[in-house]
């Protein structure tokens, strides 16, 4: 379950709580595995849940106060570690950052979201996360620093050969993917190297040969938000770039801005489903990882929920 702003908007920290926990409870009763429970906190303008909690400073302002490499380091951590102690007492236990992506100091003034160039921060910031049992999430893989147009708002390509990207940009993914308690967000931009026709978020070219195979990547894959107009307008539309998504190897699409797609995407997976369409070897796999990542996760304590563990 992904907490957008909208979500927490004239609520107080301990009715978030509660009802997180409240729902936690829910599985518990089933029995079912713990929810995941994401949300952007990246700082600076990027901190869906600021309010109720702080706002943390957006990290390239925190390295920008800090020339030295290891007080950067220590900086980014300390951050971190405050950010994830205030999440992990909602019960949030992933959060939507770090950003990784290599900043090449593209600044389009079109460009309304993503602010690639003011959001590149530091490989330590998964170390201070980690703390408190927050799951960290590396995105947007293939990554963005090169890419001027801006996904929300449409589609893009990024026109660099792997082996350029191998020397640059995909650097910190590799170096963070191994990590046991990171996820990998995947953008919607189109890798035109690799697949000239579909973008990377729901790409088979990129996701089961490049990522599941010669990268014998086994972690976690999450899309960026289906609802944005590179997905919703693209070519095969949001519900057959589902299906597409989980039959190349993603694990978690998600649907957040535009909660109404939610039914778009559920009602083409339930069908492709119904149909035979979704390979069960591909959901099968899925379910490891998923399985396998959720047995990292931290059992949180009820507190003031009014609810008990033994229901």
């Amino acid at each position: 379950m992904f907490i957008p702003a909208t979500n927490v908007r004239g609520l107080a920290a301990a009715e978030v709580r509660r009802q997180i926990a409240a729902m936690q409870e829910i599985r518990r009763d089933q029995p079912q595995p713990l929810l995941w429970i994401a949300t952007d906190q990246e700082g600076g303008d990027v901190a869906r849940l600021s309010p109720p909690l702080s706002r943390p400073p957006r990290i390239s302002e925190i390295l920008a106060h800090n020339p030295n490499l290891a007080d950067r380091i220590a900086a980014v951590r300390q951050s971190a570690r405050e950010q994830s102690r205030e999440l992990a007492d909602l019960g949030v236990n992933l959060n939507f950052a770090p950003v990784v992506d290599v900043d090449h100091g593209l600044i389009n003034p079109e460009d309304w979201y993503t602010h690639i160039h003011q959001r590149a921060i530091s490989n330590s910031y998964c170390d201070g996360l980690h703390e408190a049992g927050v799951h960290c999430t590396l995105k947007h893989f293939p990554g963005l620093g090169r890419v001027f147009a801006d996904t929300h708002r449409g589609g893009a390509s990024l026109d660099v050969s792997p082996h350029e990207l191998e020397q640059t940009d995909w650097v910190p993914f590799r170096a963070l993917m191994a990590r046991p308690d990171a996820f990998t967000m995947l953008g919607h931009v189109t890798l035109t190297t690799i697949d000239r026709e579909q973008p990377v978020s729901f790409s088979r070219a990129v996701v089961a040969s490049l990522l599941r195979g010669h990268w014998h990547y086994d972690g976690v894959l999450v899309t960026d938000d289906f609802s944005m107009e590179a997905v919703y307008r693209s070519r095969a539309g949001i519900a057959e770039a589902a299906i597409a998504a989980i039959n190349a190897g993603v694990d978690l699409v998600l649907v957040s801005y535009d909660a109404d797609q939610y039914y778009a995407v559920m009602h083409g997976l339930l069908a492709a489903q119904r149909d035979g369409r979704l390979q069960p070897e591909a959901l099968r796999q899925s379910d490891e990882r998923l399985s396998r990542a959720a047995g990292t996760l931290t059992r949180p304590h009820p507190r003031d929920t009014g609810l008990s563990s033994s229901r």
